[in-house]
């Protein structure tokens, strides 16, 4: 498969997936920020937040 052919049914996916795709790209997203962005202050409110979305998951 040529590449315009995969970036045509890339597209498709990504259109007919478009709540899954999105939460894919903020998935990968946030990990990147945390592994290479993130201060010691931006780690400590993440756990936080974390925990209380653990929480939330629990209910």
């Amino acid at each position: 498969m040529d590449s315009s052919k995969q970036t045509e049914a890339n597209k498709k996916w990504q259109e007919k997936n478009k709540e899954y795709a999105k939460y894919l790209s903020n998935r990968s997203r946030s990990r990147s920020f945390i592994k290479n962005q993130s201060t010691r202050e931006d780690l400590e409110e993440l756990k936080q937040l974390i925990k209380e979305r653990e929480s939330k998951l629990n209910e």
